[in-house]
This record gives structure tokens, C-alpha cells and sequence, in this order.
């Protein structure tokens, strides 16, 4: 599904670039933004944003022509980054004129004109991408710190809907951002906004209105902190014609959910050789659960991954017939094809658009066709079937399975985390509703360890363990395993795993378990000796009871207090058991003590204990909420360490007194 706001660029190294720059005045408003006076940025500040101003003018056959202009100031060398501009080529939308300049702290300003600018394929990350859009970036010279640089940039477009989003924040301060929109006679505008009070419009001309925000700060990167967009200041327009309402844009969820069953209109028909696979997918399957696995299996293993997104189809899926025929698609694509094939077996499916980055979309957040970059499906069942996790109920439609037939190694019934308790459209014959998808028992996902263990008197430990993923823990291991080509490249995988807790060992045999089968969770069994794992204490032996798995995290000891929520992947249970059974002439003198730590978000408990001549550790590791919000980030760092301390303690052996 397209998304070219958020396409990762890959552009051609600078060496090949050779800047033709011109001594030229800068313009007016590029000065005025640069003698604005400056509050004192700390030492992470690279650059400050001086001036956004975003022109929008929407004319009365639906196109738009817009003016971009920015203004940033280089505060340190990691903002050289900012001397350069961006600009989208493609079937519904072209670049008038492209112009950059810089105002240097000393000497005269430069101008580098738009025909220095080079142009080429957009890149996106995640699959195979066809697309007519195009980059064009023109490079500004001497982006140095104390330099200010800025550019305008023209455009003209013809928009599917009839929208527009002002984007305020940055991760870098703003000083002042100003939007101004003009539209012809007769047509009005809706303005919602999200993450900041709404700023009141100036008329500023006949039909014409202006925006203005002033200091703003900057959103700094967090590790495992919601998505951008989640936390950014933005503004969603949208452009009301009169007396046509499918030509406007979207007022509601409902408006955007009948645009979007618009765009799908007659494609999930099915054609004879369609039909002819389903019956021979479903053959020997007689319940609706079988037939539903079945085609599922098909989708993911037999249709391939690949984006064509040409004009509107970066938002309007192919046929379910040119899918079928060409044995590839993309998420919405194989949505459809994989909704034309359940009809044939008398299953109902429905759309659901999402944003795979959960908090990108808030329940509050307005109606808008950037907003999503992804389409899922949910399956209505049959009243019977309710044996899934992955499941909404619906108080009309009734029970609905969720799944992404874009997702190769997650089996019917899961949801990869990121894409649980996650806003969506859910697109009905009704229209559109935003719907929170299901969140998953946190036992859905997790790694779960088990190993029988012996320690001779050297110290040496050695034994088997078996490991069983869940959930996304199996799905990432199944695709990491696409990299594995032999036994040897098995053991290194293991390797790097064990490798966080333990550091002299070897693997003397290993194999895997339900690679190919997703309904089942994947496992690993392997055999290891560590020499050395004990340490002597004199005529003792000190032995950490926690073999391997590392739980703990360092993401909050940082200096600087946490500005944003954690966000965890999703939910997730871990269990580890080692029994290791002690040399002989040696007893235990000393052991960890229990460990129990619980939250509303996540909770931590780990017991040492003999058995004879058996020293026992188990641990529990649960995730219940899968956001920590600042008010309760001190708790988490407490849990990480109570975590991090259980997992050093170690167990204290004796020689046997008889």
C-alpha cells in the first residue's frame, strides 16, 4: 500500500555529486527567519527548523498547487543533513520549480537553481516495490554549523481525496510554522488536529485562510517509544466542494471506509480458474476451518510479495483474477484475492485498513488516507468457530478472525504483535468504522526453555535444552532460518543466542523442530558443555542458577528522564527451567532468594530451590499492557533491574560434609 511520506530514501553517495552553485540574494523570508532571535539549545540539538510555511491553493476542477518552504539553521555538524530538499515526482503529481539557498554566517548568500537537482526511483524498504514515483533532491552547499540554509519548492497535483495534512513537529525545534490555504468560491474546510490545541484560523484573503504556530520543541528518539506520527503536532484539512460529496474529503470514518469499498468495487469477482483452485484447495477439507487454513496456506506460500504502485494503484488493489493469474501481490492485493476465494466456500471478509507502527492512529485521530500503510483481513465465522485467538467481536457482523495473508510464517488465528490492540479501519458494507483489533493472551507469544544439566567439580557445565517459541518469537526464527543453509549456519544461529549469557561453550549437536509447519510453534534442541561456568571461591563453587536468556534491558538507564511511553512489541510470556545436577561431593551452601515483582503492565517471578542433589531454577516472565506510560516508566526501570540482579545471582556450592 503506498506510503510516500514514509519511503526510506537511498540516494547516490555525495562524491558524485558536484554542487553548480551561484552567488545570489536569498529571499526575504528566508532573512526574516534567520534574524528571528534564538533561545539557547542544548548540545543535542543539530539544527532548529526557523520557518516552515506550507502554501496550499486548491483550484475548482480538484487540482492543487502547493509551495513548500523551509528554513533551518545548523547548529552542529550531525545537522548537515538538513542541507538538503526533497521533492515527489510522479502520474498525479509534478514539481514546478525547485530552488535551494544558503545565508552563510560570513560572506554572501548562495542559490543552487532547480536544474541542479537529481532525480531518481524511490526506495522502499519491507518487499519489491513498482512504482512511478520518483525523487528528485537538490543538495545546498555549505550546510555548515552557524549556516542557514532553506529552499521552495512548487507543486502541482491532482489528490484522489480531496485532503491535507500539515505535518508541525519535528525532531528538531520549530520556531514558527505557518499554513495557509486558499479554495475557491463557494467550497469550505474542515480542520481536525492531533497533539495540539487547535490554532485558530486568520482570514487572510477572499477564501483564504492562515495558520501560525510558534516553539515548537522537538520530539527526541526514545528507544522502544511509540511511532512519530503518534506523538508529532499535525493538522488534517479537508477540502469540502459544494454539492459533491464523493469529490471531498473524508468528514468521517464512514466517508473513508465507502471510499475505500469504492476503490475495490466488483475485484474480488471470482473467475472460472479462480473457482476451479478453490475447489481443489478445499477437496478434502470439511469443515469452514479447514477450507479458511487451506486457502490461508495458499496466500502465503504460493503468492508472492510484490508492489505495483502505479497512479492510484498505490491505493486501489488489482483484480482477484489478475492476482490469481500472475501469482503475486501486495497486502491489498492479496486481501482481495484471498477475500474472493473464502466467498467461494460462503465465508464473508472484510478490509481492514492499519498502520503497522500500533499508535500511529489514536482513537481520536480524524479520517485520512496517509494515516494507513497496510491491509489485513476479517473473516466472519460461522458461530461455531470461535477456537482462534486473534478474534473481534463485532456487535453486527458478529465474530470476526483477523489475519494478514501478507504474513508468511504467522498461522490462522495469531496477529504479530505490532499489529494487536491497534487502531484500523474496518471497512463494512456499511462504510468504515475505526476498530481496535484484538490483543492476544500474553501466553500466545514467548520463549520457553527447559534443560536437564550436569556440573562436574571443575566446573564445567554440560546438557541438553530444548526451546520453544511462540507466537512472533517463532515467526522471527522461521524467517531467520531462511538465511541457514546447512548445520553449520544452524549452530551459529544457537550460538548467538547463547552466546548474551554465557561465554566460553560449544554445541555439539543441534536440530530444529516444526520449521515449515506454522500451526505449531518452533523449537529448538541442542547439546552444549560450558567449561569454566562454575567459578571456585576457594573450596567453593559459585554457579549462576540462570543458565541463558537474557530478560533484563538497560533501555531506561540513561541520564535524561524518559519523555515518551515505552512501547512493548506485544504481548509475551517467557518461562525458563534448569535442573543441574551438582558434582558429586559437593552440597549447597547458599541460594538466591525468590524473586517476585508485579505491575499492571508486566510481571517477574524466579525461584531457586534443591532437590536432592538437583539445584532447580524457574522464572516467569509476563507482558500485560503493551504501553508503559511516563507516570509508570520508574516502575519499569525498577522491574528491569530486580530483573538484571536475579539474572547474576548465583548459587554457592560447598564440599559435603559427612
Amino acid at each position: 500500500m503506498r506510503m510516500i511520506r514514509a519511503a526510506v530514501l537511498a540516494w547516490i553517495p555525495g562524491a558524485l555529486f558536484v554542487a553548480l552553485s551561484a552567488r545570489a540574494d536569498a529571499p526575504a523570508w528566508m532573512h526574516t527567519a534567520a534574524s528571528m532571535p534564538l533561545p539557547t539549545y542544548d548540545e543535542k540539538t543539530k539544527a532548529v527548523l526557523l520557518y516552515s510555511e506550507d502554501i496550499t491553493t486548491v483550484l475548482s476542477d480538484g487540482k492543487t498547487k502547493a509551495i513548500e518552504r523551509r528554513v533551518y539553521k545548523i547548529l552542529r555538524p550531525e545537522g548537515r543533513e538538513y542541507g538538503e530538499a526533497y521533492a515527489y515526482v510522479g502520474q498525479d503529481f509534478r514539481v514546478g520549480s525547485m530552488r535551494a539557498w544558503c545565508i552563510p554566517k560570513q560572506g554572501k548568500d548562495y542559490e543552487v537553481k532547480d536544474k541542479e537537482a537529481i532525480e531518481r526511483s524511490l526506495s522502499v524498504s519491507g518487499g519489491e516495490l513498482v512504482t512511478d514515483v520518483r525523487v528528485r533532491m537538490l543538495r545546498i552547499p555549505a550546510a555548515e554549523p552557524g549556516n542557514v540554509v532553506g529552499y521552495e519548492i512548487e507543486y502541482q497535483s491532482r489528490p484522489y481525496v480531496l485532503e491535507d495534512w500539515w505535518w508541525i513537529q519535528r525532531e528538531i525545534p520549530v520556531k514558527q510554522a505557518r499554513y495557509t490555504l486558499q479554495l475557491p468560491a463557494g467550497w469550505e474546510y474542515k480542520a481536525a488536529w492531533i497533539n495540539h490545541s487547535a490554532a485558530d484560523a486568520s482570514a487572510t484573503g477572499s477564501n483564504q485562510w492562515s495558520w501560525v504556530v510558534n516553539d515548537l520543541p522537538a520530539i527526541r528518539e526514545e528507544r522502544r517509544m511509540p511511532p512519530f506520527r503518534g506523538l508529532a503536532a499535525q493538522m488534517i484539512v479537508s477540502f469540502l466542494a459544494p454539492g459533491s460529496a464523493q469529490r471531498s474529503g473524508f468528514l468521517t470514518w464512514n466517508d473513508m471506509g465507502k471510499w475505500q469499498a469504492g476503490l475495490a468495487s466488483g475485484r474480488r469477482e471470482p473467475t472460472p480458474q479462480v473457482s476451479q483452485k478453490v475447489a481443489e484447495l478445499i477437496k478434502d477439507q470439511t469443515t469452514p476451518q479447514q477450507k479458511i487454513a487451506a486457502i490461508a496456506n495458499f496466500m502465503q506460500k504460493d503468492i508472492r510479495y510484490v508492489a505495483i504502485e502505479l497512479g492510484i494503484g498505490g491505493w486501489q488493489p488489482h483484480s482477484a483474477a489478475d492476482v490469481f493469474a500472475h501469482r503475486y501481490g501486495d497486502c491489498k492485493d492479496k486481501a482481495t484475492l484471498m477475500s474472493a476465494m473464502l466467498k467461494q466456500v460462503g465465508i464473508d471478509s472484510y478490509y481492514v485498513v492499519i498502520n503497522t507502527h500500533r499508535g500511529a492512529v489514536g482513537a481520536e485521530t480524524p479520517p485520512m488516507m496517509f494515516l494507513f500503510n497496510h491491509v489485513i483481513l476479517a473473516i466472519r465465522l460461522p458461530e461455531q468457530m470461535h477456537d482462534y485467538q486473534a478474534l473481534l467481536n463485532h456487535p453486527k457482523l458478529g465474530m470476526l478472525l483477523i489475519f494478514d495473508p501478507t504474513d508468511e510464517k504467522t498461522p490462522v488465528g495469531q496477529l504479530r504483535g505490532e499489529l494487536q490492540a491497534n487502531n484500523a479501519l474496518l471497512v463494512t458494507p456499511d462504510g468504515g468504522e475505526l476498530t481496535q483489533m484484538p490483543q492476544l493472551p500474553a501466553n500466545s507469544t514467548g520463549v520457553s526453555r527447559s534443560a536437564k544439566l550436569t556440573l562436574d567439580a571443575q566446573g564445567t557445565l554440560r546438557g541438553e535444552v530444548n526451546e520453544i517459541r511462540r507466537g512472533d518469537f517463532a515467526t522471527y526464527e522461521r524467517y531467520a532460518q531462511l538465511e541457514v543453509n546447512s548445520s553449520k549456519d544452524l549452530v551459529k544461529r544457537i550460538e548467538q543466542e547463547i552466546s548474551h549469557s554465557i561465554g566460553m561453550f560449544q554445541i555439539t549437536e543441534a536440530k530444529m523442530l516444526n520449521l515449515n509447519i506454522n500451526d505449531l510453534p518452533f523449537g529448538y534442541t541442542y547439546t552444549f558443555a560450558a567449561p569454566a561456568y562454575a567459578k571456585p571461591l576457594g573450596s567453593l563453587l559459585a554457579v549462576r542458577p540462570r543458565v541463558m536468556g537474557v530478560l533484563s534491558s538497560d533501555l531506561l538507564e540513561s541520564k535524561e528522564p524518559r519523555q515518551h511511553p515505552v512501547v512493548f512489541r506485544g504481548p509475551e510470556k517467557d518461562s525458563d527451567s534448569f535442573e543441574i545436577a551438582l558434582p558429586a561431593g559437593y552440597e549447597v551452601d547458599d541460594l538466591p532468594p525468590p524473586v517476585n515483582a508485579d505491575y499492571s503492565f508486566a510481571s517477574y517471578h524466579s525461584k531457586t530451590e534443591v532437590n536432592g542433589s538437583t539445584l532447580k531454577y524457574t522464572r516467569t516472565f509476563e507482558v500485560k499492557e503493551l504501553s508503559v506510560p511516563v507516570s509508570k516508566v520508574e516502575d519499569l526501570k525498577k522491574l528491569y533491574r530486580v530483573i538484571a540482579g536475579d539474572e547474576r545471582n548465583t548459587a554457592v556450592l560447598k564440599p559435603a560434609v559427612h
